[in-house]
């Protein structure tokens, strides 16, 4: 973007007051200096304009929009157009909108006369869409009922004259805008800095969203005006994001020299200025002037001197530093894994125990050990505690049964945690046995906190990954847990006590493991009730993770694939071990809360005892003191060690520029990151209060910007409305939210099990965006009538077809569907299918013949099948994370239980108690009218 300067008119020059924070014009001929930016040659502002001047209010100016763009050329866009379907550029005749000050006519009247201007319906009578209100790809939009509020501002930006470009804001009525899903594909708004705030051109200087974003892309400078707006200000992280084909990798700094603010300890990055002639650099953070190091402009690779714009951490917003020793408490510790496998009676006969035993099995080369010191150890556990010593020069392996679980010891010193390289071939051989070893065990009952302790013991003098298979409730033992199941109670406001943990020990437990930097995965299997709420507290509070496989049977294939391939990525993915992270913000900003599996060890600093890919993390933001700065920087530091023995400091950095404009603050909102950060709080309101506490408060929340919006930007002002105004960039946030208090971790329900209801909130506030948008609005695809390339392989892969908007209307009874969550995948097939379609796809006869339920799809040798099953994989392969999710068939006058479970992901329609997506936007547009006074 041009600068001032570049943009003045003859005579003038600007400059920069870095005390005032804004550029000062001087007219070059008489020295005379201005604040204001001098008006372009030929500009009169008394000149009549082609239309009669708008009705204004006292001191607050208004320029037609045709007047300003005859001089300024103002038709472009401040955002992607097919970002936010905006207008096309107003003609000479139409009005510029200024929120509040305009009657409700006239601003009907002003809609009518630019629409019909521009040849276009008026905003009320749209023509017939061909997609549910919204163009289709490469149309010109018709004009939106809302016009862009910052005409005046934009104009003077693209002259360079503002310092740097506005946003538009567009208005929506979501009583006439159903949902599109395709905007949730949509960027987040642009990030839109001030000139010369980044030293680097690089398109990498700031954070990609799927490590770091915030709720808000331009920070309001005062508490007041983010009070005002009523919007949440957030980020949300995933700083150790991993990798898909085509990303990439985070640039590694390897020569140890790291530049760091001496006050508030941020590390240097694209938004420092360098000053005294380069050998001094200012922090963006607290303006704290720091030498530059001496070897910060030596290349120690081909030890001459370097360039300093070519450093990583001068281009890029997410780079690793390789840490010096003055980083470290202790030499870098080894990966450690140790397993304890539940080998009761239940487990065996699930086929749990093979399945898992098998999988490490494979996995084997798969498990990080670069440097060859990966450790390995095996425990058993029923109600009694089995170990395994693997002496070094033999394959052989001995058992040592220890019963005593009220005094848990290690029977061994030595032999019982070993080297994965060494003992290779003693582990394969041992994993090959336990199957058999335990195939008759007749025993019913779980020491699981026995077994954790004796791990924790195997483990505590280095730290590493606890990895629990258990199937069945804890109930012998130290953290021996009793069923407390209460059917009863679900649906009322008892239901929360159910989803806090049951017992103590699990948290203390968990405090002790982080403390001795020992992280806990788990996996459970249990048919019955297992008290997920409980167990899940380990992995919460040591940065692990949660897996639950419900009725888990390996006699169906299904269980064992999903399961194997879970376990498998788990076991392969590379973790950051003994990892703290800490959050640091410009002066004037404060971390104020912290939500996802970590424990905070003090005020700001989170412990992380082994970091796994793609886990999310949400981190509410407070405005202290005013800001009076350009701009304000994040910034995200994670020391760790990662599995092949050597510490690193990932840094991710991202700057956002500030506003005192609350139509700004509207324009700049992220409707996926708020969408998270209320997942994580609705999860958090729910244990700390009752579950219909956290319904209310999402609910509540979302009237409140919705009230905010129409009162301080429309002109209905605080008076009721026809309409129910939100800004386009935050039109799917009202269906986001319906999706979040239809969720199993949330939903008003008294047939959820508590165990599901746990799972679904632990995945709530674990995945990251792109994995939990989806678990929110799920995917729906009419596969029978799929465009033609669909199933084919595209630039990018293969293409999927266009998604629809998720109701039931949407479903022809001769239909073929797919709706999947990211979780679960159903294939929903029509009572009138044709016969073809069923043999094309299931190689059966007719649909009477076909079969609901879990299944896996066979490649037949047809195309049709070939591109169903192509879509399958890739939704499979797709997203970030672990999952793979089963796919079940799905009749429509199949099973009630199956097809009820489908048609909920439908989150438009109206399902039990639930409203449907239209009685939920007319039951917030009579809270947003009865709060404003008056109903409608």
């Amino acid at each position: 973007m041009a600068s001032p300067a570049q943009q003045l008119p003859p005579g003038w020059a600007a400059e920069w007051d870095a005390n005032n924070q804004r550029y000062l014009f001087i007219e070059t001929a008489t020295g005379r200096t201005q604040w204001e930016p001098p008006a372009p040659q030929g500009y009169d502002e008394n000149a009549p304009s082609a239309t009669p001047p708008p009705a204004h209010h006292g001191k607050r100016r208004q320029y037609a929009a045709g007047q300003t763009q005859a001089y300024y050329g103002g038709g472009e866009s401040s955002l992607d157009p097919g970002y936010l379907a905006g207008t096309a550029a107003q003609p000479g005749g139409a009005q510029l909108f200024t929120p509040g000050l305009v009657g409700e006519n006239q601003f009907a009247t002003q809609q009518t006369q630019a629409g019909a201007a521009a040849g276009q319906a008026p905003y009320y009578a749209p023509a017939e869409p061909e997609y549910i209100n919204a163009p289709t790809y490469g149309q010109q939009p018709a004009a939106p009922y809302g016009q862009p509020v910052d005409n005046l501002s934009n104009q003077f930006a693209s002259m360079g004259i503002a310092g740097q470009k506005q946003f538009q804001l567009y208005t929506a009525n979501l009583l006439t805008s159903p949902p599109d899903p395709r905007e949730l594909q949509h960027p987040p708004p642009e990030i839109r800095l001030p000139p010369n705030s980044c030293i680097s051109p690089s398109p990498t200087a700031n954070a990609d969203p799927s490590y770091q974003r915030s709720t808000l892309n331009a920070i309001p400078t005062t508490s007041s005006l983010l009070t005002k707006s009523k919007l949440p200000l957030a980020l949300i992280l995933t700083p150790y994001r991993s990798l898909k084909e085509g990303d990439e990798p985070v640039p590694v700094i390897t020569d140890t020299v790291i530049a760091r603010c001496r006050r508030c300890r941020t590390y240097i990055n694209p938004y420092v200025q360098f000053i005294d002639g380069g050998n001094r650099w200012r922090c963006c953070m607290c303006n704290m002037t720091n030498e530059v190091p001496q070897l910060f402009d030596w290349d120690q690779v081909r030890n001459q001197p370097g360039d300093r714009w070519a450093r990583a951490e001068m281009n890029n917003s997410v780079v690793e530093f390789v840490a010096p020793t003055e980083y470290m408490v202790r030499p870098p510790q080894p990966a450690v894994y140790i397993f304890l496998i539940d080998v009761s009676n239940p487990a065996v006969q699930s086929g749990m125990v093979a399945t898992a035993t098998r999988t490490i099995k494979e996995n084997l080369d798969r498990i990080p050990d670069e440097d060859g010191r990966t450790k390995v150890a095996i425990v058993c556990f029923d109600v009694s505690l089995y170990f395994f010593s693997l002496p070094q020069g033999t394959t052989e392996s001995s058992m040592l049964v220890v019963s005593d679980i009220d005094d848990v010891f290690l029977p061994k010193p030595n032999d019982l945690l070993v080297n994965l390289a060494e003992a290779r071939e003693s582990l394969e051989i041992l994993l090959d046995k336990i199957g058999t070893m335990f195939q008759d065990n007749s025993i019913i009952g779980s020491a699981l906190g026995p077994a954790l302790q004796a791990g924790f013991k195997l483990m505590s003098p280095i730290g590493g990954k606890i990895m629990v298979l258990s199937s069945s409730l804890p109930s012998a033992g130290a953290g021996a847990l009793k069923n407390r199941e209460d059917p009863k109670a679900l649906g009322t406001s008892k239901e929360s006590g159910l989803l806090q943990a049951a017992v103590p020990f699990y948290k203390t437990f968990a405090i002790e493991c982080s403390r001795a930097q020992v992280s806990v995965d788990m996996f459970l299997f249990s048919a019955t009730y297992q008290d997920v709420a409980t167990l899940a507290c380990l992995p919460h509070y040591t940065s692990g993770q949660t897996y639950y496989y419900p009725a888990f049977n390996a006699g169906r294939a299904e269980d064992a694939i999903k399961f194997a391939h879970e376990f498998g990525e788990v076991l392969a993915m590379p973790i950051m071990l003994e990892a703290v992270m800490r959050v640091r913000a410009s002066r004037g900003l404060r971390m104020s809360s912290f939500h996802g599996n970590f424990f905070v060890r003090s005020t700001d600093l989170l412990a992380m005892p082994a970091v796994p890919q793609d886990q999310s993390y949400a981190i509410e933001i407070q405005i202290e003191e005013n800001i009076n700065t350009p701009f304000v920087v994040f910034q995200t530091a994670v020391l760790h060690t990662t599995c092949y023995g050597e510490r690193r400091i990932r840094v991710v950095t991202q700057a956002l520029p500030t506003t005192s404009n609350l139509s700004e603050v509207f324009a700049s909102a992220d409707q996926v990151a708020i969408a998270t950060f209320f997942a994580n709080k609705a999860v958090e309101r729910s244990l700390t209060h009752k579950l219909e506490d956290s319904r209310d408060y999402i609910q509540k929340s979302l009237v409140d910007i919705l009230l905010a919006y129409k009162t301080s930007m429309t002109s209905g002002g605080a008076g009721a409305s026809a309409q129910l105004a939100i800004s386009e960039n935050l039109k799917m946030l009202p269906v986001l939210v319906l999706g979040l208090l239809k969720n199993v971790g949330v939903r008003q329900s008294a047939q959820i099990p508590p165990d599901i209801r746990a799972y679904a909130q632990a995945l709530l506030t674990s995945l990251p965006s792109q994995l939990l948008i989806p678990y929110l609005y799920p995917n729906f695809y009419s596969l029978h009538n799929m465009p033609a390339e669909a199933g084919t392989i595209g630039e990018q892969g293969v293409i999927l077809p266009p998604s629809l908007p998720l109701t039931s209307e949407r479903l022809e009874r001769h239909g073929l569907y797919l709706i999947e969550d990211g979780q679960t995948m159903f294939l929903w097939v029509g009572r009138d299918s044709v016969p073809q379609l069923v043999m094309d796809v299931f190689e059966l006869p007719s649909y009477d013949t076909l079969r609901g339920g879990k299944t896996t799809l066979r490649v037949l040798g047809n195309p049709f099948s070939e591109r169903v099953n192509a879509i399958i994989q890739k939704i499979r392969e797709m997203r970030r994370g672990p999952y793979y999710p089963h796919l079940y068939i799905v009749k429509e006058d199949g099973e009630p239980p199956l097809r009820l479970w489908a048609l909920s992901a439908l989150i438009q329609d109206r399902a039990d108690v639930l409203p449907s997506y239209q009685q939920f936007v007319s039951t917030l547009k009579e809270k947003v009218n009865g709060a404003s006074g008056g109903g409608y």
